[in-house]
């Protein structure tokens, strides 16, 4: 069986085509590579040993971050599981068949970082990504009658986003809508991952022909993907529902209403309103679990002396409104279920 020993052994002998395709913005220097960080961005702080025994070793001077081409590969590709890390440096060697790996290293007295939890690895997904506009993505959501999309900080791009098959075991990558989850006081806990297709569709941009299209990592559970809250996260009247695209829909129509999508029902049944609402409107889903989610939080809201009200659309859901209604419409039925005040405050005139 071939162990992580090993396998790092064969990347360090490689080590300058490693550091060239993974940390292509640093240079050689003698027998170091430097580079700014495991983001690959410009600078000198970080440096890989190219040659010697230490050869494939490499510290960050600025964050004390240390390990060997494994860690490498997992901190740049933005890795979670061993499993993965040791499937992209088969890639990247060209080994013919994978190989069971055991994460065992030879060399304790010079042992790698712990694994880093899933709330952190989703926050550097999270720096991995780019600005929305003009990407895959912004084009994925326009196609859907959502033309803001970019305005909002919560979500970003990735070109090449990692996907694992967990029957299979596989790592491939596809292009992705990243949004990030924050709590109430606007910390990042987690990520949600929506795969794209590559944009060669003629019927336009889709989602990844996947089983799973759509995953999240991190903490969700309280959380959600906020649009337009203040800085200080306090909002007295805010809307909450599952989906992204949804609650998105609801924002293109009302741009200035603080807007969370828990993402799934039982997300949006714990999610954690925050002490200063006063009025919540929770936007309906038609299933049964979205009417578990409703019923949830309509509950719990009550106990902490929030009015909830709920917000239905005229089709399906609200984006399919959107889409085939169009916004005037969309905003003439919304104009009768806020409260008169919400209605003045958050909707055209």
């Amino acid at each position: 069986m071939l162990s992580a020993s090993d396998l790092a052994g064969r990347l360090a002998q490689n080590a300058e085509a490693v550091c060239r395709h993974y940390l292509s913005a640093g240079r050689r220097a003698g027998n170091y590579w430097l580079v700014g960080d495991v983001d690959n961005n410009k600078g000198r702080s970080l440096y890989v040993h190219l040659v010697g025994p230490r050869a494939g070793r490499w510290t960050d001077a600025a964050t004390g971050q240390f390990g060997d081409l494994l860690d490498l590969l997992r901190e740049t590709c933005g890795l979670v599981d061993f499993r993965d890390v040791a499937e992209e440096a088969r890639h990247f060697l060209s080994l013919p068949q994978p190989e069971a790996v055991s994460d065992v290293r030879g060399d304790v007295g010079d042992a790698s970082p712990v694994e880093r939890p899933a709330t952190e690895q989703a926050r550097r997904l999270f720096r991995m990504t780019q600005p929305l506009a003009g990407t895959l993505a912004d084009i994925y959501l326009r196609e859907r009658g959502i033309l803001r999309a970019s305005t909002h900080a919560a979500l970003r791009f990735h070109p090449s986003c990692y996907y694992r098959n967990f029957m299979t075991g596989r790592t491939t990558s596809y292009p992705a809508l990243i949004a990030a989850v924050t709590d109430d006081a606007g910390v990042i806990t987690g990520v949600h991952r929506t795969y794209l297709s590559p944009g060669l569709d003629p019927n336009g941009v889709g989602k990844a022909k996947l089983d799973d299209p759509r995953r999240a990592l991190g903490g969700l559970l309280g959380n959600g993907v906020r649009f337009r809250f203040p800085v200080n996260a306090s909002a007295p009247v805010l809307v909450a529902g599952e989906g992204l695209e949804t609650m998105l829909s609801l924002s293109h129509v009302m741009p200035g209403m603080p807007m969370v999508a828990a993402l799934t029902a039982n997300h949006l049944a714990a999610f954690n309103v925050p002490t200063e609402c006063r009025r919540l409107y929770i936007a309906a889903d038609a299933d049964a679990a979205g009417r578990h989610g409703i019923e949830g939080l309509s509950r719990r809201a009550q106990e902490c002396g929030i009015l909830p009200l709920v917000l239905s659309p005229e089709l399906g859901d609200f984006n399919e409104d959107l889409r085939w209604l169009g916004p005037d419409q969309m905003t003439a039925s919304l104009r009768l279920q806020l409260t008169p005040e919400d209605a003045v405050t958050f909707l055209p005139r």
